[in-house]
This record gives C-alpha cells, sequence and structure tokens, in this order.
C-alpha cells in the first residue's frame, strides 16, 4: 500500500470530505463530528511530517476515502455533481492560490496566529470531540479574507436557514479552507486534475484498499 498512490489518495479524500463537509452544513445543518474535527485539525498540522500526520492517520478522512471509493465509478446523481463541482472549484482555487505567494504567506500567518491564540482557551484535559467556535470563527474570516477574493468564488448550496446561521455559515468556510489545504497538499504529492479523469479507477481502488 506505499506507494506513491497511497499518500495523494489519501490528500485527496481530504478535498472530498471537506467538499462534504461544506455540502452537508449547508443542506443540513449538521456534520460527523469526527471528519469534521480531522478536517479542521488538518489546518493547523501546516508542518506536519507526512500526509498521514495531517489528518491524523486514514481514521481521520474515513469519509473522504468512502466517497473516493464509492462515486469515482458510479453514476452521478445531484448531490453527487454538486460535491464534484466544489471539489474541483477547490482544486481550481488551489491553482490560483499557488500563484499568490503573499496571500499564501498571509494564510499561514494567520493560521499560525490562530493556534497561539486558541492555546489560551484549551483546557489541558481530554481532546475536545468538536472544534472551538471560536477557532471556527478565525478560520471562517481567513478564508473570507482571502480564498473568497479570488475568482472563481464557490457557491455553496443550501437551505437558507442554514446558510443565514452564523455559525453555520462559518462552519462552511471553514470546511472549504481545509478544502484548500488538503488541495495544496495533494498538489505537493503530484495530484493533477487530469488523474480525475483518466485515473478514476486506479483511485477507487486504492481508496478501497487503504479502508481494508
Amino acid at each position: 500500500m506505499n506507494t506513491p498512490l497511497t499518500p495523494r489518495t489519501l490528500a485527496l479524500a481530504g478535498i472530498f470530505q471537506a467538499a462534504r463537509l461544506a455540502q452537508q452544513l449547508a443542506r443540513e445543518g449538521r456534520v460527523e463530528a469526527q471528519a469534521y474535527l480531522a478536517s479542521i485539525d488538518s489546518i493547523l498540522k501546516i508542518d506536519a511530517p507526512d500526509p498521514q500526520a495531517v489528518f491524523g492517520g486514514i481514521a481521520g478522512v474515513r469519509p473522504g476515502l468512502e466517497l473516493l471509493r464509492d462515486k469515482l465509478n458510479s453514476v452521478a446523481g445531484p448531490k453527487d455533481v454538486e460535491l464534484a463541482r466544489y471539489v474541483i472549484s477547490l482544486i481550481q482555487l488551489e491553482g490560483h492560490l499557488r500563484q499568490r505567494p503573499t496571500m499564501l504567506s498571509g494564510i499561514r500567518q494567520g493560521i499560525e496566529t490562530a493556534i497561539q491564540q486558541m492555546q489560551f482557551f484549551e483546557s489541558g484535559d481530554t481532546p475536545s470531540a468538536s472544534p472551538h467556535p471560536l477557532l471556527i470563527e478565525k478560520l471562517a474570516a481567513l478564508y473570507t479574507e482571502t480564498i473568497s477574493t479570488l475568482t472563481p468564488r464557490i457557491m455553496i448550496n443550501g437551505e437558507h436557514g442554514h446558510l443565514t446561521n452564523p455559525s453555520t455559515a462559518a462552519g462552511v468556510r471553514a470546511c472549504l479552507l481545509a478544502g484548500i489545504r488538503a488541495a495544496v497538499l495533494w498538489r505537493q504529492l503530484g495530484g493533477r486534475r487530469w488523474q480525475l479523469l483518466f485515473r478514476r479507477g486506479k483511485i477507487a481502488t486504492e481508496a478501497a484498499a487503504m479502508l481494508k
């Protein structure tokens, strides 16, 4: 399993998982807690030694791997098309971000500042089962100040009641930032858009193997 495709698949699962989390928040106002925590935490791990450390191991992106396994070789439904649009948009935005080193540096600095500030709110007891609301607000604000200024902007569809809820809207933006983080990692590992078309089967098979 330790092939170049393995870490790349892990990073791609991170993109799919972040996109699905944003979709769920916008449409249902809720998310799977463990996946949400792992995706948000991945933003903070800017100096992780390897892809598994970014997501806290395979378990951290299990829902994303399941999406790769189940969706890449199936007929797409309406929600799948929407999810695919979010994934492609995240990959496109990462490409635009790569051409703006000043913005990229600003995002890193913003994340480092958020990490330092959140140290004052950590209890030091057992790890939290969900991201701190203040952290979500800070990451959402960072996304708004940086990524959301790039074009094309990601337009998230969902229920009006959820999208107008400040905490839910902040969660959506934080998930999109997690998707950008995963897209940066995927690109660094050799990920390219054409692979989603011509290596769908191999990626799905690799995801299935990793889930075992």
